[in-house]
């Protein structure tokens, strides 16, 4: 029999709905009977105790929220009715012991990979472009769609042949309602089989914000053309903005002095016409392809791997399913030596001073403090701050304040500790556990983790989302079944069988491991990659939560 509702942690007093519970449902948990009050939808809580104004409400073991009115055991916790609270945190000197899972069964296990000569290992071979300056968006547009198209990267055929018949009809006079869609298996039949892709930065900085923007917005392009999945980069410059060509490759050299791949660089205000700069760079782009395609993937341990953690479009499961799982197999992945990176520092509000009492050191603990409390106060300055971090999606399925969002969602770091705290686009160099700086937006996130250096991605989602990156593949892992069959063509991996008590967040954890073996190896392409859903979004060091 299905469970109907779980407690996470035993010192909590909520309760969370596994399945939807009427007004009047009796339920007995561990011998108590409670009477839910209010209807119950799957997702949400309801208070154990009749509790009154300024009570603690406690979930996953942490203060979340307080009361604002009295409540009565089975009621339903709302906005209305619990109000987003957190203990303060401080640096306490912490003797944090962790006691690894065990791997002996993946000591052997291998991943095959594209070797670079800095020593680090892809789990790609892309060419990236790069435009310094948001004037260039639209000759990168032109050589995107170029190149798409004739070397077979394009996905858009069955819109193209869509819009065909329909135009047909048109200059037919016939209605074009009667005009049928149909879906067609986008097939890999690419001029280039070992260049995984070819992807494409566009943004919207590099000239006419402050100069702290466009120096962040140099650091983080040049931490994308040294990525482990990048092999060849071809750059584009109008040649008069802010974030000069030089200002680029000086950051580029400061990451890796001995950079070594194909740099392409077009200026735009030294060549004859844009018609000349597009056909330089799609010739001697095409060049470089030639090149890369001589790669191979060979082995590689796992211990190569770097893999960021990252949940959006949450839901009141993600911290009991999805998240858990992604955890323990971050555990593993610690435990073999990789690299893990969870960022989304509003999302850590709650839970800081677990994040420090896991903290290897003194020095790491107290960058963390630093960086959450000059974030948090820079919100408060312009009217916000982390608490307001829930989406009305988020509030909708359950995650009634951000102290609750946070314990869930920082159960995806797993339990190991925090070797190491890095500001945005900061490189990780640790093995073991990271944070890295960036807002909870799932864009912003994602991008700021890929220039930390993650190879691969795992992101977690109740409610569903498309996101990808251009340079790291992206695995969507479902908190139900119920998303993972209607949303099928976003998602990879399906963690309703934690919720319907048919696996373990062990084996759950261990599976999602399994897959990113696989993707690591090209042997499975995760749905962001194949549909191109390349979101990349530079953080300008401003409000963003």
């Amino acid at each position: 029999m299905k469970k109907l509702v779980i407690r996470i942690n035993n010192a909590d007093n909520v309760l969370v709905a596994l399945q939807d519970l009427p007004q009047g449902t009796e339920i007995v948990y561990e011998g108590i009977a409670y009477l839910t009050v209010d209807e119950i939808p799957a997702k949400h809580k309801f208070f154990m105790q009749d509790m009154k104004t300024g009570d603690e409400v406690i979930m996953y073991g942490v203060l979340v929220g307080k009361i604002q009115f009295e409540v009565k055991a089975g009621m339903r916790m709302s906005v209305e009715n619990t109000k987003h609270a957190a203990e303060p945190f401080a640096y306490r000197n912490v003797d944090f012991k962790w006691e690894a899972p065990n791997v002996s069964q993946y000591a052997d296990r291998k991943f095959y990979g594209y070797h670079r000569k800095n020593g680090a290992v892809g789990t790609a071979n892309y060419w990236l472009f790069i435009p310094t300056v948001f004037c260039e968006n639209r000759n990168l547009d032109i050589i995107k769609e170029s190149l798409y198209s004739e070397l077979g990267y394009a996905v858009d055929a069955q819109y193209k042949s869509y819009t065909h018949k329909l135009v047909q009809a048109y200059e037919s006079g016939e209605s074009i309602d009667n005009i049928s869609f149909e879906p067609k298996v986008n097939k890999a039949n690419r001029t280039f089989k070992n260049v995984d892709g070819i992807k494409f930065l566009t943004h919207n900085g590099g000239c006419g914000g402050t100069r702290q923007d466009s120096n962040t917005l140099s650091r983080l392009l040049a931490a994308y053309a040294n990525h482990p999945n990048v092999a060849g980069v071809t750059v584009l410059s109008l040649g008069c903005q802010h974030l000069q060509v030089d200002d680029f490759k000086r950051d580029l050299l400061a990451l890796d002095p001995n950079f070594d791949k194909p740099l392409l660089i077009f200026e735009q205000q030294k060549t004859q016409s844009e018609e000349h700069l597009i056909q330089n760079a799609i010739k001697s782009t095409f060049e470089g392809l030639m090149l890369i395609n001589k790669q191979e993937r060979t082995e590689a341990p796992l211990s190569k791997l770097c893999v960021g953690v990252k949940c959006g479009g949450s839901d009141g499961f993600s911290g009991i399913s999805a998240n858990p799982a992604v955890g323990y197999c971050a555990d593993l992945l610690v435990a073999l030596g990789a690299k893990v990176l969870s960022a989304e520092f509003p999302e850590l509000c709650g839970v800081e001073q677990e994040m420090i009492d896991r903290s290897v050191d003194q020095p790491t603990a107290e960058k963390f403090i630093r960086l959450m409390t000059e974030y948090d106060d820079l919100a408060h300055k312009v009217g916000s701050g982390f608490y307001m971090n829930p989406s009305p999606g988020n509030i909708k399925d359950g995650l009634i304040t951000d102290a609750i969002k946070s314990a869930g969602a920082a159960r995806k770091a797993g339990s190991s500790p925090v070797v190491d705290v890095l500001d945005y686009t900061e490189p990780a160099t640790k093995p073991g556990l990271s944070l890295v700086c960036t807002p909870g937006n799932d864009v912003e996130a994602t991008t700021g983790k890929a220039a930390a250096g993650a190879t691969l991605i795992l992101f977690t989602t109740g409610l569903g989302t498309p996101t990808g990156n251009p340079v790291c593949p992206t695995i969507k892992v479902a908190t139900n079944s119920i998303l993972a069959k209607r949303m099928s063509d976003i998602i990879d991996i399906d963690t309703g069988a934690v919720i319907n008590g048919e696996k373990t967040i062990n084996e759950m954890g261990e599976d999602i491991l399994e897959y990113c073996i696989k993707v690591a190896s090209g042997e499975e392409i995760p749905k962001a990659v194949q549909l191109n859903q390349d979101d990349f979004i530079p953080w300008k060091r401003g409000v963003s939560l």
